[in-house]
């Protein structure tokens, strides 16, 4: 059956506040963590594995120098790039924990992220591969509700990636190769934090692309004010053919 588009449509809340101020802090920190590591990695474009890595060592990736366009401050400066990238590295940070405590706190992760019985079944998570493929969007009271790919990715940013590239980050610096000298035997050396620092950087700029893309084939305007203002306008229902068992 076709979906009505005149079916009358309600505003609800969708998101807290706590995760709306998370979010936008988060997309400033990343930007500017980004930019800024781009600028501090122009200083050597080389990665290695290990604990060592100097100019006539041989890099498992070597690249060219980024453009002063994609860096800040958008010219080469190595200390300005640190500054900037310490400073939002302790915002980032500190902000990533206050979200994951208060985020157990509310039971966000336990009410909003954790998967429900039978939704890791290979059928259910299927079904949900292939309605993202056809751009098949949740329709009313669903459309409230991550899905399991959605779960699965923000599981994965914010409690694999996000930490993953808070641990290497320290584990470059040599005040917390002394105060926690664990970290550099944890990565298998500075270099080999250095490479997983910036592999990590990179999945997250995919992840935000695939993520802006998907807000914008969901409709850019409810999803950016769900994300401003906490209120959603819910999609008028429409039938789902029954899944297979």
């Amino acid at each position: 059956m076709a979906s009505d588009k005149n079916a009358p449509t309600s505003l609800v809340k969708r998101h807290r506040l706590s995760t709306r101020l998370w979010h936008w802090t988060n997309a400033l920190c990343l930007y500017v963590l980004f930019t800024s590591g781009l600028g501090i990695f122009n200083a050597h474009p080389r990665l290695y594995w290990g604990h060592y890595g100097a100019n006539f060592d041989k890099p498992w990736l070597e690249l060219s120098r980024f453009g002063a366009r994609w860096t800040l401050p958008g010219h080469y400066d190595l200390a300005f790039s640190r500054h900037w990238h310490l400073a939002f590295a302790l915002l980032f940070a500190f902000a990533l924990l206050a979200y994951m405590l208060w985020s157990l706190v509310n039971r966000h992760i336990a009410r909003d992220l954790a998967f429900r019985k039978g939704e890791l079944k290979p059928a259910h998570v299927w079904h949900d591969i292939k309605a993202h493929a056809r751009l098949r969007f949740p329709t009313g009271e669903a459309a409230l509700r991550y899905n399991v790919l959605q779960k699965a990715s923000y599981i994965g940013v914010i409690f694999v990636a996000l930490p993953l590239i808070i641990l290497t980050g320290l584990t470059m610096s040599p005040g917390m190769d002394a105060a926690w000298p664990w970290l550099v035997d944890l990565f298998g050396g500075r270099q080999s934090a250095r490479s997983i620092h910036f592999i990590t950087a990179w999945a997250l700029v995919a992840f935000f692309l695939v993520h802006i893309l998907m807000v914008v084939l969901a409709g850019p305007v409810n999803e950016l004010r769900s994300m401003i203002t906490g209120w959603y306008r819910l999609p008028p229902e429409r039938r789902e053919p029954e899944r297979e068992a």
